[in-house]
């Protein structure tokens, strides 16, 4: 029997992101939640080859509760027709237990109410069989870039410095020449900066603080990191 919110013991929350192969090898942690091992083995032999996912497939809801309690994962495909188990119940409990999880609705039975009702929980977004592999693909792909999942924490520190030093340029209207000139770097240097595809050096960091007349702790702590 799936196991009610209120009985599961009240332990410390589980670590989130230590251990999880997201957040150390840049994998997607992915969990199936469907009564059908058909499906299930369907769908894990289409992503598996994409280098993008750790997929975990479970057929029972207390087995995802469990593995949940072990590593909570970045995106759950739950089904919301599992024979003696109501996907609207299950879906609540998760969302109770983890505020935030990204879920993804999957159905063979669709219905305009049902849709509203789960959007209300506020689920990721809604897939109806059949569907094609690029649907469930592009689906993946927009809660990933929307969750950042799947980004070491040395690319999100690129892509929030670079960001931030190119707000403070164009909020000075410097054209990357002029950044250039006020820095000593060069141009490729700063435009590889600021798209997030390289950390600035200790030395670059510091010449581009000085160009903009902030001290390195304002610039850092300006990208909230």
């Amino acid at each position: 029997m799936m196991k009610p919110t209120s009985e599961r013991v009240p332990d410390p929350p589980p670590d989130q992101s230590q251990g999880k192969p997201g957040s150390n090898s840049g994998l997607v942690d992915l969990a199936i939640l469907d009564d059908d091992p058909d499906f299930c083995n369907y769908l894990e032999d289409a992503l598996k080859d994409d280098g993008v996912y750790f997929i975990r497939a479970f057929g029972h809801p207390d087995e995802l509760f469990t593995a949940c309690e072990q590593r909570v994962p970045d995106i759950v495909l739950l089904d919301m027709k599992m024979g003696e188990f109501k996907g609207d119940k299950v879906l609540e409990q998760l969302l109770a237990a983890y505020p935030g999880l990204c879920v993804i609705i999957v159905t063979g039975y669709p219905s305009l109410e049902d849709m509203r009702a789960t959007f209300k929980l506020k689920v990721f977004d809604y897939i109806s069989k059949p569907f094609s592999l690029a649907q469930l693909r592009q689906t993946l792909h927009n809660a990933i870039d929307k969750y950042g999942f799947g980004r070491t924490t040395q690319d999100r520190l690129r892509e929030r410095l670079g960001h931030q030093i190119k707000m403070l340029r164009v909020e000075r209207d410097w054209s990357l020449k002029d950044l250039a000139g006020a820095t000593k770097l060069s141009i490729s240097q700063i435009s590889s900066i600021e798209r997030g595809a390289n950390l600035p050096s200790i030395e670059s960091l510091l010449a581009i603080c000085r160009a903009f007349e902030k001290r390195p702790s304002e610039v850092l702590s300006a990208i909230e990191f």
